[in-house]
């Protein structure tokens, strides 16, 4: 027998993709008064939570520097 690779390629639009399409449609058709900050959100909120996150990250580590470069210089 032989055997094949068969690589699986799996695409697609994804869950906020979809929200937004839904959202965008929600908007032009009149069922929905929001802002279009609101409609476009499923684009920028992770967006903004993975910088928030990479800021925190940065201060914890940054501030680690400091601690420590500051204990260092006591002994």
């Amino acid at each position: 027998m032989s055997q094949e690779n068969s690589n699986t390629q799996r695409g697609g639009i994804g869950f906020l993709g979809l929200l937004t399409i839904l959202f965008i449609g929600l908007k032009l058709t009149g069922f929905v008064d929001w802002s279009w900050v609101w409609v476009l959100s499923p684009l920028w909120i992770p967006a903004a939570l993975g910088l928030g996150i990479m800021t925190l990250v940065f201060a914890v580590v940054a501030a680690d520097e400091v601690f420590n470069s500051k204990k260092g210089s006591k002994r």
